[in-house]
């Protein structure tokens, strides 16, 4: 049957006025969307792809951003194809919303927070439909249930604070679908969301499309989920289209570099690494006088670069040996966390919820122990219970012989040298009002640390070449860096206590697959030069198996299951732990055959 053209992208360009000059975030980008079709856009921070769906929506701010170039032609059932370049403000409204729409990223700042989430999705019925209050309020509700939102009127009365970053989610979904639109742009609507509730979003997508015939552009930065739901894929990079075909080929044989790069850095499931491959191992990047890219391709394919980093069995067995001839570092016994749910009229709290309930594990002196489980399953509760950052119930924490929680404040100072935490929010973590030197150097000065702010500023400067950044870095301010740069100066400052023990609290889960591959070598790197031990805490199960010796699965504050990580993937005992897993996007050929229908 012959593809229908839905939506058309030519020679867009779209370019940015900035102090430094002109940057161009789309560099004559081509594309067509056929109807039915999910088109996946994938590639790093930075590469356009965002850009691009914002001016198929006509949403670049102006300035300093305008469409310069190109034509964006959507073709409507009946008529002649509209150039969306060329329409009015007002004539581009009728269309946004309605023929078009989209999810954006984040959707606690694309909801209204003193709006009720109901409210909110009726405001854009009727301004596209013309339906009464009732008529309207009914449809948002069919449309909640249809996004299997739990309790649809108590989600319709309730603010966006008061839900989930999933059901936030699905009410921008439902909203975005209220117009029967012909074309569904999805940026990012996934990330830094669990594995679980992921999974269910892709569905919930995937079944929405079908029943109201429309096409997906979606947007990310993870080849496994792109394989989860596209049938053509678009890679992006530095605002131009490196590779775009078929989903089959582009994940059985990559032809680009970059593209190769991108399939390698994800954490592999069914063997272990000692490091992950990056984009570097497939290209070498020069930028001329002119500000032009020249790309060489290196010599090693996709295969060779992943053998040479494989692992043997035999070597994590070795390890996992030798780790635990030592005593432990770490023990934690029948911790309890509890948090105040509700209280009587004298104050007197009737009941709690038991973030973490009776929890015990030791780690050993150089080991990773992950700690996986859904959002509010209690792993981050935990991690901050070890460092008194949260209200302990009741338990042991034995850090080194000595019961954290017994200790005095001179004494718990004295501990926070040894026990240091990196945060999964690097900017929120970081002074905006402080350079990023200053910020490493003020836990050293309190906690007198080396003898002066000379030698301290040489100890500051080392520390950021041992995170891949550059002395000239010393004076600049939180936002001048990327997610992932900031992520390394708040490793950086959790250096320079010289701890024994570092909990990595989700520090890693908004950044860009390769970003991420980045910070999780330098990690492994820093292990092995310091011999660190690690509590890595995530909901990505992928990454903690690349980082993890042993792992322990979190459900309702309590142990659904813990052992050597390896063993854990290949055999999970509990149901629970199985749906984990099983809700990881794989990326494997036999599955997107298997999708596709080839």
């Amino acid at each position: 049957m012959e593809k229908k053209k839905l939506l058309e992208v030519i020679n867009l360009e779209t370019h940015f006025t900035t102090e430094e000059g002109i940057v161009k975030a789309v560099d004559n980008v081509s594309f067509t969307v056929n109807r039915g079709e999910t088109v996946g856009i994938v590639g790093e921070s930075g590469s356009g792809k965002s850009v691009t769906s914002l001016s198929a929506m006509r949403l670049i701010p102006n300035p300093p951003g305008k469409i310069v170039g190109g034509q964006i032609l959507y073709y409507p059932l009946e008529g002649e194809p509209i150039d969306l370049v060329q329409l009015s403000e007002s004539e581009m409204q009728k269309i946004r919303g309605n023929e078009i729409s989209m999810i954006f990223q984040e959707p606690m700042t694309s909801l209204n927070p003193v709006f009720k989430c109901g409210d909110q999705v009726t405001e854009a019925i009727k301004l596209h439909q013309n339906k009464s209050d009732e008529d309207a309020k009914d449809l948002t509700l069919e449309l909640f249930a249809k996004v299997q939102l739990p309790n649809p009127e108590r989600i319709f009365n309730a603010y966006p604070h008061q839900l989930s970053g999933g059901q936030k989610q699905r009410v921008m979904i439902a909203m975005a679908m209220s117009c029967n639109p012909d074309v569904l742009i999805a940026d990012e609507p996934t990330t830094a969301l669990d594995v679980t509730v992921q999974k269910t979003i892709l569905e919930l997508m995937n079944n929405l499309k079908s029943e109201i015939d429309a096409s997906i552009i979606f947007i990310t930065h993870d080849l496994g989920v792109i394989a989860e739901i596209a049938d053509h894929v678009i890679v992006m990079y530095k605002g131009k289209i490196v590779e775009q075909g078929n989903a089959l080929d582009i994940f059985t044989d990559p032809k680009h570099p970059y593209t190769k790069g991108l399939l390698a850095c994800r954490p592999p499931l069914d063997y272990r690494m000692s490091r992950l491959p990056i984009v570097s191992d497939f290209m070498d990047v020069e930028f001329g006088e002119d500000g032009e890219r020249t790309i060489t391709e290196k010599v090693a394919s996709l295969k060779e670069v992943i053998d040479s980093v494989k692992t043997k069995p035999s070597e994590t067995e070795a390890r996992l040996k030798a780790l635990h001839t030592k005593e432990p570092i770490l023990q934690v016994r029948n911790l309890k966390t509890w948090f105040p749910s509700e209280k009587n009229f004298f104050g007197k709290t009737t009941s709690w919820v038991k973030a973490v309930d009776d929890v015990s594990f030791d780690v050993y002196p150089g080991e990773t122990m992950g700690l996986v489980g859904e959002s509010g399953c209690g792993k981050t509760t935990l991690g901050r219970s070890l460092l008194r950052l949260a209200p302990i119930k009741g338990g042991e924490v034995i850090f080194n012989g000595k019961n954290v929680l017994d200790l005095g404040d001179a004494d718990m100072k004295e501990l926070r040298r040894d026990m240091q935490i990196i945060f999964q929010d690097p900017y929120s973590s970081l002074n905006p009002r402080m350079t990023i030197g200053n910020a490493i150097m003020e836990p050293m000065q309190v906690h007198g640390i080396l003898a002066n702010d000379k030698v301290r500023r040489e100890k500051v400067v080392d520390l950021l070449e041992t995170v891949s950044l550059e002395a000239r870095h010393f004076t600049r301010y939180p936002h001048e860096f990327s997610g992932g740069q900031r992520q390394r100066i708040c490793i950086a400052r959790a250096l320079a206590m010289e701890p024994k023990f570092i909990i990595c609290d989700e520090s890693v889960s908004a950044l860009d697959v390769s970003v991420q591959a980045q910070v999780l070598n330098l990690l492994m790197e820093l292990r092995q030069k310091f011999d660190f031990t690690y509590i890595f805490i995530s909901h990505d199960l992928s990454v903690v198996k690349f980082m993890s010796d042993r792992m322990i699965v979190m459900n309702k504050g309590k142990v659904e299951e813990a052992g050597i990580a390896d063993e854990i993937y290949a055999n999970p005992k509990m149901e629970y732990t199985q749906k984990l897993i099983a809700a990881i996007p794989k990326g494997k050929t036999e599955d997107i055959v298997s999708r596709l229908g080839k």
